[in-house]
C-alpha cells in the first residue's frame, strides 16, 4: 500500500466484517442452548443413566442376591415385618418386637412392594429400584424451577444436567434399599416452595407447604434441622414485602408449621403407645452417637458395633428394650465426648472430609491407591461440586442475593448431624440437589466474567 493512501470507507467495513464474522451462524449456537436447556431431554437422560448403571449391576450379580441381600437392612426389615401383618416392628432380621427405629414412609412404601411383588423377591428388588430411579430422576424438576429462579436458565440448565450425571445419585437407586432418593426428591421440592411462597397470601398454598414438611419429616427426620430456619426466613420476607401486622405476618407460617406437626402426630402418638415414651419421629440418635464416639480407635462406619451385625449388642437390645438402650448409649456417648475432646476433634475434622469426598476420610490416599477409574471418578466429582457449593455461596453472597440463607443452609447446617455421629455416602444426598445449584451458579459466575470484562473494556 503506498504511502498517504486511505482505503475507503466500504474497503474498511469489508475486511473488518471479515475479521469479526462468526465460524458458524449464529442460530446454532441458540439451537444448541435451546436444545441443552430442554428438561425433558436432561429427564430422559437422567432415567437413562440410572437404568443402565442398574441393569449393568443386576447383570453381574445373581437373581438370588438381588432378591435378598438389598433388603436386609433395617428399612428391608421393617418392611417384610409390616408386610408379614407383624406392625411396624423388627429391624434385625428377628422378631424383636414395635421400633420406632426409622420414620414410617419408605420402610411403609417397601411394605407395598413386598405385597404385591412377594416380600424379598428378585420382582421385588426390580419395583424398590424403579420407585429409586424415578425418585431420583424427577428431582430434576425442582432443581430446574430452583435455578431458574434463582438465576436464570444457564443456572437451571447446568444444576440439572450435573445431577443427571451425579454418580452419588446413581448408584444410590440400586445399592441399598434406603429412603435417600425419596428424601433426595422432597428436600429438593421443600427448596422450590421455599422460594416460590415467599409471596403467596393463600392459605392454601401455606397449607400444602406444611403438608409437604409433613410428609418429609416422615421420610428423612434429619431435615428437622432445617424447618425453623426456613420458616424463619419465610418470615423475614413475609415481613418484608408485606405491610401487613406483626400478627398477619406470622399467621401463613404459623399455618404450615401446626399442617407439619399435625402430619407427624398421628406416628408420635403410637410411639408413645408403644413404649410409653415421647419419640417424636425415630429412637436411634443415641446410638448412632455412641458408633461414632466409643474407645474403638476406628473411625468410618463400625459395623462390628451396630446390633444388628453384633449379636451381643443385639441381646442387650433385645433385653434392654429400644429406647433405653438408646439413652444408654447416648450417655455413654456423651461421657466418651467429654472425656476425649482432643479425639473429638480429629473424628469432627475425618467425618467433614468423608461427608464431601463421597464417604472415604482419606479421599487423597485412596484416590493414589485405588486403580479403578470409576472410584476416581466419583472422588473428582464430590470434589468438584464440593469446592463448586462453597464457590456458589460466596457468588450468592457478593450478589446479595435474597435467596443466600435458603440455599446455603442446606450444606452447611444439614450434615452436622453427621459430623458429630457418623457418614455413610447416602446421608448426604438429601442435600445434593442444593449443591449442585450452588455448584451451577459458581460455574455461571466464572463463565460470564470474561464476556463482562471484554463488554466494559468495549464500552470504555
Amino acid at each position: 500500500m503506498k504511502r498517504g493512501f486511505k482505503p475507503s470507507t466500504s474497503y474498511r467495513i469489508k475486511n473488518a466484517d471479515a475479521r469479526i464474522a462468526p465460524a458458524q451462524p449464529v442460530w446454532h449456537k441458540g439451537v444448541f442452548l435451546r436444545v441443552s436447556a430442554s428438561l425433558p431431554l436432561i429427564l430422559f437422560v437422567a432415567v437413562l443413566l440410572r437404568i443402565g448403571f442398574a441393569w449393568d449391576y443386576a447383570r453381574q450379580n445373581s437373581r438370588h442376591a438381588l432378591a435378598v441381600l438389598p433388603f436386609l437392612q433395617e428399612s428391608g426389615n421393617i418392611a417384610a415385618s409390616l408386610a408379614g401383618g407383624h406392625g411396624f416392628s423388627s429391624p434385625f432380621r428377628i422378631d424383636t418386637g414395635p421400633t420406632a427405629w426409622m420414620p414410617p414412609v419408605y420402610p411403609w412404601l417397601l411394605s407395598e412392594i413386598f405385597r404385591v411383588f412377594g416380600v424379598r423377591t428378585y420382582d421385588s428388588f426390580l419395583a424398590a429400584v424403579a420407585l429409586n430411579i424415578l425418585c431420583s430422576a424427577f428431582t430434576c424438576i425442582p432443581i430446574y424451577f430452583t435455578g431458574r429462579r434463582i438465576g436464570g436458565l444457564g443456572v437451571a440448565s447446568i444444576a440439572t444436567w450435573l445431577w443427571a450425571f451425579f454418580p452419588n445419585a446413581i448408584l444410590n437407586t440400586f445399592e441399598s434399599m434406603w429412603e435417600a432418593s425419596l428424601a433426595a426428591l422432597l428436600a429438593a421440592i421443600i427448596l422450590w416452595a421455599t422460594l416460590a411462597i415467599e409471596k403467596s397470601e393463600r392459605w392454601r398454598d401455606w397449607s400444602a407447604y406444611g403438608l409437604l414438611w409433613g410428609v418429609t419429616l416422615l421420610t428423612n427426620a434429619t431435615l428437622v434441622a432445617l424447618l425453623p430456619l426456613l420458616l424463619g426466613w419465610l418470615v423475614y420476607r413475609h415481613r418484608k414485602l408485606s405491610a401487613g401486622t406483626a400478627k398477619g405476618i406470622l399467621a401463613k407460617p404459623a399455618l404450615a408449621l401446626g399442617v407439619a406437626l399435625l402430619c407427624c402426630l398421628p406416628w408420635t402418638i403410637r410411639n408413645y403407645y408403644v413404649f410409653h415414651r415421647i419419640v417424636p419421629l425415630r429412637s436411634t440418635l443415641g446410638l448412632q452417637l455412641w458408633i461414632g464416639n466409643n474407645e474403638n480407635p476406628q473411625e468410618a462406619w463400625k459395623e462390628e458395633l451396630h446390633p444388628i451385625f453384633n449379636s451381643a449388642e443385639r441381646a442387650h437390645y433385645i433385653a434392654m428394650g429400644e429406647i433405653e438402650y438408646m439413652h444408654e448409649k447416648q450417655r455413654d456417648a456423651i461421657e466418651f465426648i467429654l472425656k476425649h475432646p482432643g479425639r473429638d476433634v480429629r473424628q469432627f475434622v475425618s467425618r467433614f472430609i468423608a461427608t464431601w469426598s463421597g464417604g472415604t476420610p482419606t479421599p487423597i490416599q485412596d484416590f493414589i491407591r485405588t486403580p479403578g477409574l470409576w472410584f476416581r471418578g466419583v472422588l473428582i466429582f464430590n470434589f468438584f461440586v464440593a469446592v463448586g457449593a462453597a464457590t456458589g455461596i460466596v457468588v450468592l453472597w457478593k450478589q446479595r442475593s435474597a435467596y443466600l440463607f435458603p440455599i446455603a443452609v442446606f450444606p452447611v447446617v444439614f450434615p452436622w448431624a453427621y459430623y458429630l455421629t457418623l457418614v455413610v455416602p447416602r446421608y448426604r444426598l438429601p442435600v445434593d440437589p442444593t449443591v449442585m445449584l450452588l455448584t451451577a451458579v459458581a460455574l455461571k459466575a466464572i463463565s460470564s466474567r470474561p464476556a463482562n470484562n471484554s463488554s466494559s473494556v468495549g464500552s470504555s
